[in-house]
């Protein structure tokens, strides 16, 4: 089994990208883990809202096979406690023979299209958090979420 987060647009600050860079290797040391930073849609500050998300679907799309597991950081998602998620990417993630993506969404969340074919929304908090920061806190989580199902000491209760 394979995981990969995906997300769209570069990481505009430099202390998101160095935070995120200090969790890629440690989740890399459990599972095989891809990030990826998908490019915007052409145009797409001049885009429409809706015409813009579906734009952004199709990139997301691209880059996930039919047999692929989807989860949305959606604010919209069940939230987890961190031992939650851990049990969750346990079971549904690690358990399953298919492949994991995590999806991230611009500043307007997602299309339709991405929320029908999602096997389930992930919220991070009941606040609204910007999808640079989200990117920082979705790779800790599940870096948190490995150490605990390893009985680790990175997470304490």
């Amino acid at each position: 089994m394979k995981c990969k987060l995906l997300s769209i647009g570069k990481t505009s600050y430099p202390y998101i990208q160095e935070g995120i860079e200090v969790y890629l290797p440690r989740i890399t040391r459990y599972i095989p883990f891809t990030y990826v930073e998908l490019p915007l849609p052409k145009n797409s500050t001049s885009l429409p809202r809706e015409k813009l998300l579906a734009e952004e679907s199709k990139i997301f799309l691209a880059q996930i096979d039919p047999s692929d597991r989807l989860y949305l950081f959606d604010e919209k998602g069940k939230a987890f406690t961190s031992r939650e998620f851990a049990a969750m990417m346990e079971k549904q993630v690690l358990g399953a023979s298919k492949n994991a993506v995590f999806a991230i969404g611009g500043a307007y969340g997602f299309h339709s299209s991405l929320y029908e074919r999602a096997n389930g929304l992930i919220s991070l908090s009941k606040m609204t958090f910007s999808h640079q920061m989200v990117r920082l806190f979705a790779v800790e989580q599940i870096y948190r979420a490995l150490s605990i199902m390893r009985n680790e000491p990175y997470h304490n209760d």
